[in-house]
């Protein structure tokens, strides 16, 4: 469970200039994720692994279906 003040705190510190309706925008999209959202296993590692060669983190997710 996320904690909604800090990450408000962390998207402020991360993008200092955002405004705070940004910031309350983004925050409700981060905590709708676990609702909205599931991470699936992915099977084209070929792909990912080109993007993982330069450091990046990747989730790959799926809509749930409502």
């Amino acid at each position: 469970m996320l904690d909604r003040q800090k990450l408000e705190t962390i998207l402020l510190r991360r993008f200092p200039g955002a405004t705070r309706d940004q910031v309350a925008v983004s925050a409700n999209a981060i905590m709708g994720l676990d609702e909205e959202w599931e991470e699936v296993q992915c099977h084209d590692f070929q792909a990912l692994a080109v993007q993982l060669t330069t450091g990046a983190e990747l989730r790959v997710l799926r809509r749930r279906a409502l």
